[in-house]
């Protein structure tokens, strides 16, 4: 026999049985993990906005602070200031 068909035979035999019998606690695991995950996906979200509010305030704050988007100032000629 060939693995293919020990693998079929297999599958068969499974398909054949009746179902294995079910925990009766399986159903309250997996509600109690799915809040968890749930849980942690919106903590998770919760500081990435966090994070990228802190970011933005504090370039908000450098940019003011800083004015980096000035133009520099002429350093070819002398500034003119009176005619």
């Amino acid at each position: 026999m060939t693995r293919a068909d020990q693998t079929e035979a297999q599958v068969r035999r499974l398909l054949h049985d009746p179902y294995a019998p079910i925990p009766p606690y399986l159903a309250e695991r997996a509600m109690a993990r799915g809040r968890r995950v749930l849980r942690r996906r919106r903590v998770a979200r919760l500081v990435v906005w966090v994070l990228a509010a802190a970011v933005l305030i504090g370039f908000a704050v450098w940019v003011q602070i800083a004015d980096p988007f000035a133009e520099p100032p002429s350093t070819t000629t002398p500034d003119f200031d009176s005619w």
